[in-house]
């Protein structure tokens, strides 16, 4: 049986038929295949087709009416003209971001103590990072920006065990982005958490280094992907794909990154997702010798880093995230300054925001909420600003007091 459907509702084990519609680049020399892979269901909807066509006695899933995770139906890029819509969350940011907070308090502790472990020559088992994965994988299923946004806030002492945190969370929700098994999902978790346990043999007085670091000190840093890899191999009951991704998650899709230099398909899906979620939380982050971009502004720049990423990935995290992902500053076309609260749920280009500053006064402005894309609301916005611009004290809170 043909069946036609929205290729938001297209997963893994759907038996693809036909694609329909018109797009820029064709991803596939072949239309008729079944659909195993997760970089080409990631290749399809960011393609632009609209809809496709199915073989459901030929598909490996039992209905083609119910997707695994509501998605966006149409691409988008950080540059995006058109307005795609945005996929549906089951949970109110503000209520799980109360959970989040205990729960990086928690995650925090248990990562500390487990790369702390690594750093004395102890075993990592990944019975120590279940729990972790588990309860990060649960916040993210209940809302997947929560704990994404939560754990960009971090402090140079626990900076590399929030980090680990941070992109735990990501790995899960791409992964789930990319309609994965939740198996697959797990095991993207444990990559996002292990990935650099390698740091762990790196000296503190590197790693936490306010200057410039010499070029022996870099080599030195360069050299936790191997070290990483060397721990989780003593440890015995870690998945291969865990260490792949702890081993090249630095590795760059144009194949100038290290410690293998490999390029392209030869870099593992898993290690190409860890890629793109370990360089936007390390932006995003404020460091001891460098401030942290926007969540807006780093994005922006990562899709500028021709050959960094594997395009359609990104793509994929773009509608993870947003295109103005939640404590973006942006200035509106009414020339206010606000922060993006919360995601839209029908459009990712016109999020719910908090307007508290006036560019045509140059004065504060009693904050108000705007939801961009209620019926009649003519306002809209007009530019992203970078934080470094501007010297608000209180942006964090700005985004973190609700609605």
């Amino acid at each position: 049986m043909i069946k036609k459907i929205p290729v938001k509702d297209l997963q893994l084990g759907m038996y693809l038929y036909e694609l329909h519609g018109s797009w820029l680049s064709h991803p596939f020399w072949k239309t008729s295949f079944l659909l195993e892979d997760p970089a080409d269901l990631a290749k399809i909807k960011a393609s632009g087709v609209v809809s496709v066509s199915v073989d459901l006695s030929q598909s490996k899933v039992m209905s083609a009416k119910e997707p695994r995770q509501p998605d966006s139906p149409s691409p988008v890029s950080v540059a995006a003209l058109a307005v795609p819509e945005l996929k549906t969350t089951p949970g109110s940011f503000q209520n799980e971001l109360k959970r989040a907070r205990e729960l990086c308090n928690r995650s925090r502790s248990a990562v500390t103590k487990m790369f702390g472990e690594a750093r004395m020559g102890n075993t990592v088992t990944m019975a120590e990072a279940r729990a972790v994965v588990d309860e990060i994988s649960d916040s993210v299923s209940r809302h997947p920006l929560a704990l994404i946004t939560l754990a960009r806030l971090k402090t140079s002492d626990n900076y590399t065990y929030m980090h680990s945190v941070a992109v735990c969370a990501m790995m899960v929700a791409l992964a789930r982005e990319l309609g994965m098994t939740e198996e697959q999902v797990r095991d993207a978790g444990y990559a996002g958490l292990l990935h650099d346990v390698g740091k762990m043999s790196v000296p503190d007085v590197i790693l936490n280094k306010p200057g410039q670091l010499s070029d022996e000190e870099f080599q030195v840093i360069k050299s936790h992907p191997e070290k990483g890899q060397e721990i989780l191999l003593r440890a015995g009951d870690i998945p291969p794909m865990v260490i792949d991704v702890c081993l090249h998650h630095h590795e760059k899709y144009d194949g100038s990154g290290y410690p293998h230099g490999l390029k392209s398909e030869d870099i593992s899906i898993y290690a190409r997702m860890g890629a793109i979620c370990d360089v936007y939380d390390a932006i995003t982050s404020n460091r001891p010798y460098k401030k942290g971009w926007g969540p807006a502004e780093s994005l922006q720049k990562m899709a500028q880093w021709k050959g960094h990423f594997d395009s359609a990935l990104f793509q994929a995290f773009v509608k993870v995230v947003g295109i103005y992902p939640i404590g973006s500053l942006v200035r509106l076309k009414s020339q206010r300054l606000a922060v993006v609260i919360e995601q839209n749920e029908k459009y990712l280009l016109k999020p719910k925001v908090k307007t508290f500053f006036s560019l045509r006064s140059n004065m504060p402005l009693p904050q108000i909420i705007v939801d961009l894309a209620v019926s009649g609301q003519e306002d809209s916005i007009e530019a992203r600003e970078h934080f470094e611009n501007w010297n608000f004290p209180y942006m964090e809170e700005l985004w973190q007091s609700g609605l």
